[in-house]
């Protein structure tokens, strides 16, 4: 609730017990359907390669301010020079059925003073997209950041044309804000930027809303799911 100061104007509410928060720890975090692990080239970069050459006509590359690469050699160069940072902090992501990488997340533009961090460089693999590995990714990172570090404000940005990972925010519980127009370039070509977030008031809904949706019983003997994913 916002206040009223001598001048009678509105302020904002104030918050006395405010603590900053800290940095993501480069720690695993488990899951029923997958786990996230830090980034390691040796580990990780040649599965993950096998991973993303199965999209042929490198569709999942169009959006990423970078990709797609011919090989995996430059490909591990890539990861080594821009990925293994603490902003952006990437984290591979595991299938546990098959102990294989499947695809990549990061937390990004992580600012603990006051309590904001976005989710980003998002690339699903073909094999990983539409899976519950996909929507356990996204719900044991938002994990994190809300039930473990206290966050505030947890965003997801695109390009504003890339209509999948619009609707990936909405089904995934963000809330869409605006787009900010000729935000940047990339590729040689503009990019108009959708904002998305959820903040901390929110989260309790959306955690019980992914629990029920990742539970086994939600998942037919062929895995097809009972309930859709619904705030």
């Amino acid at each position: 609730m916002s206040i009223i100061n001598n001048n009678g104007q509105e302020t904002g509410f104030l918050m006395p017990n405010w603590e900053v928060c800290q940095k993501p720890p480069q720690k695993n975090m488990y899951g029923q359907y997958c786990n996230l692990e830090p980034l390691s080239i040796d580990k990780h970069s040649e599965q993950l390669f096998s991973a993303f050459i199965e999209d042929s006509d490198e569709y999942n590359w169009t959006y990423l301010p970078y990709g797609p690469f011919d090989n995996v050699k430059s490909f591990s160069v890539w990861l080594e020079e821009c990925c293994l940072g603490d902003d952006p902090q990437f984290q591979v992501i595991i299938d546990k059925e098959t102990n294989k990488a499947l695809g990549m997340a990061s937390y990004l533009r992580i600012v603990p003073i006051v309590g904001v961090i976005e989710v980003g460089h998002i690339h699903y693999s073909n094999k990983m997209q539409r899976t519950c590995v996909a929507t356990e990714a996204m719900y044991l990172m938002m994990s994190r950041v809300f039930d473990e570090l206290g966050y505030r404000r947890y965003e997801w940005k695109c390009d504003a044309l890339n209509a999948r990972s619009c609707r990936a925010a909405g089904r995934f519980g963000f809330t869409f804000e605006g787009i900010f127009r000729q935000a940047t370039i990339y590729k040689g070509r503009n990019r108009d930027t959708a904002w998305y977030s959820i903040i901390d008031s929110e989260w309790p809904k959306i955690k019980s809303a992914y629990e029920d949706w990742l539970n086994p019983n939600n998942f037919d003997t062929n895995g097809n799911q009972l309930n859709s994913l619904s705030f």
